[in-house]
């Protein structure tokens, strides 16, 4: 390796996903020089790998969906997706894989790229190691931000090296659909890849350890999703462990823990998700390698002053719009501490604090029907002693669902906070739902008292009136 020169900014930045470029973006917005280190395509994963790709993938599925609930409609759209068509646009939205965008909206706020792979060096420096086999080292004057987001975590199970499994890169980046699919696991990458793949052509078989899918979320979510994907073919198993893999002439072969041999061409793991940490030199400043990178609300690493972590990698929220929301926090704290402001708003709600990591997480699984949900369900808030009450209604007794759709099934529920009488939580299940998570976003980080929610008066005939029937049901 070739030592070249060393670099000074005020702000180093690891790993060029949506996390790390928002911080760059705010950090640059207070006037701060900025280095940011990619190993891989800026966007990160999200852009290439997952988000991005996974909703392309999607949309033609749950349009589709939407149509043959419509008389004059559904009969249109009886035969098969068009696969070939279908990988094609999840190709465009991925840019081909090309980051030439990306790196040009870095070359606008000012923020100056470093590709290779970079690792801490002590306090306040990172070296980068180039793909021309030169070593940089940048120092930062103020702030490290680490943002290399997570990678998939497989199980430690005999033969699985030699049967080359899918992990979710390569299920949103494949480019045909295998004639079947084995799936283990039962969360938003496990329901969303069933979704897809058995849309294509596939026959999906869902093998998941757990009770259901989706289990972070209301139980009902996971029924409804399950009834859905089970009515469009797919098999699904709950309690189904597997105990071995092996790929026996091309087909591969998973072993239950039942004595169950499920064959199928590829088979994807949906089992969780790990830092991308363990080699980016945590070691020498006195951390884990491989570990999570535990911070406060200002997202600066505990027993730190200069290091920040955001996104998955300190794993408080696993999600590419939470990361971001962390991010710009960050970037003005950081701002704001190079400025020596001498007063940050840490307080919750404060421009300095992301609260919104423990009360009021949204997150959209995109699957027919779609499950959204914000802050605690019923569980987690009983767990945390909240003392609550759910409500809940059937979508199909507002009359904008039966508009969108004959035969519409979902179901709302909030939590509400009998003390407080604002909510704590909310879920929606049903299609079409994943832009009407937004108001529960509001209502729950905004802490809405039920008095004033009862004012919000929602268009008539939309499925937001949801909001009137769940209000009604508390009242009584």
């Amino acid at each position: 390796m070739t030592e070249t020169e060393t670099i000074a900014y005020d702000v180093v930045v690891l790993g060029a996903g949506p996390v790390g470029e928002n911080v760059a973006d705010r950090t640059r917005a207070a006037g701060l020089s900025t280095a940011i280190v990619e190993s891989e395509l800026v966007g990160g994963e999200c852009s290439y790998w997952a988000c991005m790709p996974s909703k392309a993938l999607l949309r033609p599925v749950i349009a589709r969906a939407d149509a043959r609930r419509l008389p004059g409609l559904s009969q249109a759209v009886r035969g098969p997706l068009d696969a070939t068509a279908v990988l094609a646009r999840r190709d465009e939205y991925t840019a081909h894989w090309h980051d030439d965008g990306q790196v040009r909206w870095l070359d606008s706020i000012g923020a100056d790229l470093h590709r290779g792979h970079g690792r801490l060096a002590g306090p306040r420096t990172v070296t980068v190691d180039g793909p021309d086999g030169t070593r940089r080292t940048l120092t930062a004057r103020h702030a490290v931000a680490v943002c290399t987001g997570t990678r998939a975590r497989l199980p430690e199970l005999p033969g699985l090296d030699a049967v080359k499994p899918w992990t979710s890169r390569e299920a949103t980046s494949s480019e045909q659909v295998p004639g079947r699919l084995i799936i283990v696991g039962g969360g938003v990458v496990a329901t969303e890849m069933a979704t897809v793949y058995q849309a294509l052509g596939a026959q999906v078989t869902v093998l998941v350890r757990g009770k259901g899918l989706l289990p972070r979320m209301e139980p009902f979510a996971g029924e409804l999703v399950a009834d859905a994907l089970t009515e469009a073919g797919a098999d699904i198993r709950t309690g189904t462990a597997v105990e071995s893999v092996a790929r026996e002439n091309g087909t591969v072969v998973a072993v239950t823990g039942n004595g169950d041999r499920v064959e199928a061409d590829e088979i994807l793991f949906a089992t969780g998700r790990a830092p991308h940490t363990d080699d980016i030199g945590l070691e020498t400043v006195g951390l884990e390698p491989g570990s999570w990178l535990p911070v406060d609300d200002s997202l600066r690493v505990l027993g730190s002053t200069w290091l920040y972590a955001c996104g998955d990698v300190n794993h408080r929220a696993l999600l590419t719009h939470q990361g971001k929301y962390q991010a710009r926090i960050a970037g003005d704290t950081i701002g704001a501490r190079a400025a020596g402001v001498p007063l940050l708003e840490t307080d919750p709600w404060g421009a300095h604090a992301a609260t919104a990591d423990h009360h009021a997480v949204p997150q959209v699984v995109f699957t027919d029907p779609e499950a959204a949900a914000v802050g605690l369900s019923l569980a987690e808030a009983e767990q945390a002693g909240h003392r609550v009450r759910a409500v809940d209604v059937e979508l199909s007794s507002v009359a904008g669902a039966g508009l969108y759709g004959d035969g519409y099934r979902g179901r709302a529920r909030m939590v509400v906070d009998l003390d407080a009488e604002t909510l704590r939580g909310v879920t929606f299940v049903g299609p079409g739902i994943g832009e009407l998570l937004h108001s529960a976003s509001v209502a729950v980080a905004g802490q809405v008292p039920i008095s004033r929610l009862w004012h919000a008066v929602p268009s008539y005939p939309t499925i937001s009136e949801v909001w009137l029937r769940l209000l009604e049901a508390y009242r009584g």
